[in-house]
């Protein structure tokens, strides 16, 4: 059991440092740069409570798991600002290899339990997977929308961009949050000619 414990607990203690990990997308507030970990903490309170009108295959607590795994490799691979351009087939080789080195402190039956919902949510096949992708690209465009525009205005966003790479995420696997928030992006760029 000790073994086990110490294990377990190399993983937490590694975890922490996702909160020294800056996203692009600032706080609700503007005050300042998100980081991931707090980023992971809302997207899986998002799931908690948008969840109830999850379609009827999804299952809100691997969902809430998948998020709280998600941008672990982020420690290691770093973020990937959405509308920043970077090469996408070199991120995800290192976000590979920071999950099997991050997982892998872990005791074996976590570690293949968590790995494996790490890769259901990258590839975004299932149910649950679409759903958290859904929550992951909706969280965002709300903090900026309540910060005035915030990544949006840093990496000079336009609405086609932000349909094309936002978007389509969320209408796949939560259509009906899309409905929402769609005509409130739609007016902040339109509002800045950035239709």
């Amino acid at each position: 059991m000790s073994q086990r414990l110490d294990a377990q607990m190399a993983f937490l203690m590694e975890a922490d440092k996702l909160k020294q990990v800056l996203r692009a997308t600032t706080l609700a507030d503007g005050t300042r740069a998100e980081n991931s970990g707090e980023h992971s903490w809302h997207i899986a309170l998002f799931a908690l409570v948008l969840g109830a009108d999850a379609p009827a295959d999804v299952s809100v607590e691997r969902v809430i798991k998948m998020l709280l795994l998600h941008d672990i490799v982020e420690i290691d691979a770093g973020d990937t600002p959405i509308f920043a351009d970077h090469d996408a087939s070199a991120q995800a080789a290192k976000e590979a290899a920071a999950a099997t080195r991050l997982f892998g402190l872990l005791p074996p039956d976590q570690a293949a339990s968590f790995r494996a919902l790490w890769d259901e949510f990258e590839a975004a096949q299932t149910p649950d997977a679409r759903f958290a992708k859904s929550l992951d690209r909706f969280q965002p465009p709300n903090q900026n929308l309540a910060a005035g525009g915030g990544s949006w205005v840093s990496y000079e966003t336009r609405y086609e961009t932000f349909e094309a790479r936002v978007g389509t995420k969320i209408k796949r696997g939560a259509p009906w949050l899309w409905d929402w928030l769609q005509p409130k992006a739609e007016a902040w760029f339109a509002a800045r000619g950035k239709l």
